[in-house]
């Protein structure tokens, strides 16, 4: 199955006799949740994730999104009616962090079915509703490490090996400036790989050849074991998304640069260069 789905096919899905369970994941870094937006309008049917508090752990040594509890992140999951038998279509207001985040980490705690709304609550057309579904109870269960993810010292390895991308803003990478963590700068090793270069300006992918060209530039072979990681493994997951578009398998760092950066024995590399 496809991992993203277009704004037509999932109208087409939804009238269907076996709609998806839908999910709207929309989030702002740094920002209060986006609840209120989804009250407002939101496509029929979706219920609303929050993704700090549901689709993440509390903040720590571990990252500022580490992964959650499996229990807290299942009884979350049930309550938005998601089963492992039943497709779920995720969707956030059109940047794609946020849906990718949930699509990696349902992916990772066994559902086997998820996609992406491609392009958002923005790319959707079709009718709106302010009614806050009460969805009949799932039965899903998670069983983290269906999808691969690397702790500090493999995505450290992982940047020796193999490909480690980076998928944070160029300046950030460079050690130019570090808005949120402790210092600026790099994984020692890692490739520059933005996540805004995977998207065109309405913030839907690009078309997958497209993608599997830019990774191959960046060194991503069929013979090379590709990671990602970001600031807080939200926008890695997009890009480990994008990867799967291009039909290339990549692991996720989920602690990331919160992570690693709280660790001062851990090397920090500035500059444009991956060294």
């Amino acid at each position: 199955m496809n991992a993203t789905i277009t704004a037509s096919e999932l109208a087409s899905d939804l009238a269907g006799p076996n709609p998806p369970v839908l999910l709207d994941v929309r989030w702002q870094l740094g920002g209060p949740d986006l609840r209120s937006a989804y009250e407002e309008a939101h496509i029929p049917g979706a219920v609303f994730v929050d993704l700090d508090s549901e689709l993440a752990g509390p903040a720590g040594a571990a990252g500022r999104h580490p992964l959650p509890d499996p229990e807290v992140f299942g009884a979350a999951m049930r309550a938005a009616g998601v089963s492992g038998n039943r497709d779920v279509v995720v969707y956030d207001g059109g940047q794609g962090w946020a849906a990718a985040r949930a699509w990696w980490l349902l992916g990772h705690s066994g559902h086997p079915s998820v996609r992406v709304l491609d392009g958002g609550f923005a790319a959707w057309t079709g009718p709106v509703s302010s009614a806050v579904p009460a969805p009949a109870p799932g039965t899903f269960v998670p069983a983290p490490g269906a999808r691969p993810s690397l702790d500090a010292d493999a995505a450290a390895a992982l940047a020796q090996s193999g490909l480690l991308l980076d998928a944070r803003a160029g300046e950030r990478y460079r050690g130019e400036v570090e808005p949120i963590d402790r210092v600026g700068g790099h994984i020692p090793g890692a490739v520059s790989a933005p996540t805004s270069e995977n998207v065109t300006e309405d913030g839907r992918f690009l078309p997958a050849p497209e993608l599997a060209d830019r990774f191959t530039s960046l060194g991503a072979t069929p013979a090379v074991e590709v990671g990602v990681y970001c600031g807080s493994g939200v926008s890695g997951a997009h890009q480990v998304l994008a990867l799967a578009v291009a039909g290339i398998p990549a692991a996720l760092y989920v602690g990331s640069w919160s992570e690693w950066s709280q660790d001062e024995s851990r090397p920090v590399a500035v500059g444009p260069d991956p060294q």
